[in-house]
């Protein structure tokens, strides 16, 4: 008797520790969903900023026609982008023509000096640091959930429910520098 009651006194307490732990792997899984629906939103307030740059940018540089295309191209790309790596992909490309369309601004003094493009570069530079704070939350969520699911004993509860492993958010050597925006 005694040893049926010991028995069911383990297997109780093994039943509540998956439970714990599932539950503990279902809300680190949605943290790092709700981070990276924050680096959406963050990308969102770049892409909706994108327009308004090019708007400004036309007046003073209007045959820089191709530069102002390829924003607009790479910006229409990172929006419909489905994915983190897709999204990823796109906003490298999107970066690197912005990156061109602030150097213009170099050929054209007046340009440089308009308020309107100013005050877009202090947004544009907002944003960026906005977006690098998504991304390093998104990554330290993804750590700690990757992280639970790998230690043992919980990584038993994680393959049996088919819990996987995330990836982070990295940027390439060649875009790690943050957007040109002050010159």
């Amino acid at each position: 008797m005694i040893a049926a009651i010991v028995i069911a006194i383990i297997v109780l307490a093994l039943l509540l520790w998956a439970v714990v732990a599932y539950n503990s792997f279902v809300k680190l899984s949605n943290k790092a969903e709700e981070a990276d629906a924050g680096i959406d939103a963050e990308l969102k307030k770049r892409y909706d900023l994108v327009p308004n740059l090019v708007e400004t940018v036309k007046g003073y540089a209007a045959h820089e026609s191709s530069t102002l295309e390829a924003v607009i191209s790479a910006r229409n790309e990172a929006v419909t982008a489905e994915g983190r790596e897709a999204k990823d992909s796109a906003d490298r490309g999107l970066r690197s023509a912005l990156s061109r369309l602030f150097a213009l601004s170099e050929s054209y003094p007046d340009l440089k000096a308009n308020q309107n493009f100013l005050s877009l570069q202090d947004d544009m530079r907002d944003i960026e640091t906005s977006i690098l704070n998504a991304r390093k939350y998104y990554n330290a969520v993804v750590r700690e959930y990757n992280d639970s699911i790998m230690v043992f004993p919980s990584s038993l509860i994680a393959s049996v429910f088919h819990f996987r492993k995330k990836e982070y958010v990295e940027i390439d050597d060649a875009h790690k520098e943050s957007i040109r925006v002050e010159f």
